[in-house]
């Protein structure tokens, strides 16, 4: 069931930091690290799982059991990416059910064309307004506890335009979403613009080097936003890592250089090797006598 944490934090008005998590690794290092909440992002776990673009390839079964496998094994309450909840008003039921039902504390659907295409890049297309509507209706009625967030995003800022984005921003909360998420404004001045237009708790979407500026925190709460996901420094810093890693080993021959990173040690901590190994000396069997000779 969704985690009352994430819908506390929110009516508390404190400010949501996001990390982006995309396997257990990622995952299970940001859970360690004290944020309100973490971002199941698409592209990343589209990525790391299937290794293809975020552009509507992945299904709705990929998806529910890769965020449904970060979501139980952390303790951080979680939101996760559903691109378009997969197909009509039927399949978005099943996908909120099936989200809800996996331990995920929050639902991202969004407005786009099928199939998809992941926000910051070109060429993509919206379903009329009144359609996502009904999509965030049928969400909001499946939910089974109101601790379940409902992310309603558009992406019509780059086809359409920062005003009718905000049209839908405004109808989407109207409709039941709990977070309002315009895609892609391109300037502070546009996102202070959705701050005073828009009466929902809003989302930023931090992407390095995306369209979007970013900005710090405290510059986000004060022109209107509630939270900001992160979902690409995550990943981005992990692939520099291994390019740097695997270049260093490639040229060398050995990795004695690199020293030892992160550490063999926090890693087994992390994977929880420690209760494991704890298992084991409690159920140790004793060894069987020798026989005489």
């Amino acid at each position: 069931m969704a985690n009352p944490a994430l819908r506390k934090a929110f009516q508390a008005k404190r400010f949501v930091v996001a990390p982006g998590i995309f396997d257990m690794i990622s995952a299970k290092v940001a859970d360690g690290m004290g944020f309100d909440c973490l971002y199941g992002t698409g592209f990343g776990t589209v990525a790391s799982h299937l290794g293809v673009p975020d552009a509507g390839i992945a299904t709705y079964t990929d998806m529910v059991t890769r965020m449904g496998q970060m979501a139980r094994g952390v303790k951080t309450p979680m939101i996760a990416d559903a691109d378009t909840g997969y197909g009509g008003l039927l399949n978005v039921r099943h996908t909120v059910m099936g989200y809800e039902a996996a331990g995920i504390s929050g639902i991202q659907l969004e407005d786009q064309e099928m199939p998809k295409k992941c926000g910051h890049t070109p060429g993509r297309r919206v379903i009329p307004a009144e359609e996502m509507v009904l999509k965030i209706k049928v969400a909001a009625e499946a939910r089974q506890s109101p601790d379940f967030l409902i992310v309603a995003r558009t992406d019509a800022r780059t086809t359409l335009g920062l005003e009718e984005a905000i049209r839908r921003g405004r109808m989407f909360g109207e409709a039941g979403a709990d977070i309002v998420f315009i895609e892609s404004p391109e300037s502070e001045e546009e996102m202070r613009a959705i701050g005073k237009a828009i009466d929902k708790p809003l989302l930023a979407n931090m992407v390095e080097g995306g369209r979007t500026p970013l900005l710090p925190a405290a510059k986000l709460a004060e022109i209107g936003y509630a939270i900001a996901i992160y979902p690409a420094v995550g990943f981005l810093a992990m692939a520099a890592a291994m390019e740097r890693v695997y270049g260093h080993l490639k040229q060398h021959g050995d990795s004695i250089a690199l020293g030892e990173s992160y550490g063999f040690k926090r890693m087994t901590e992390l994977m929880g090797f420690p209760e494991v190994w704890d298992f084991e000396k409690r159920w140790a069997q004793p060894e069987p006598a020798k026989a005489a000779e």
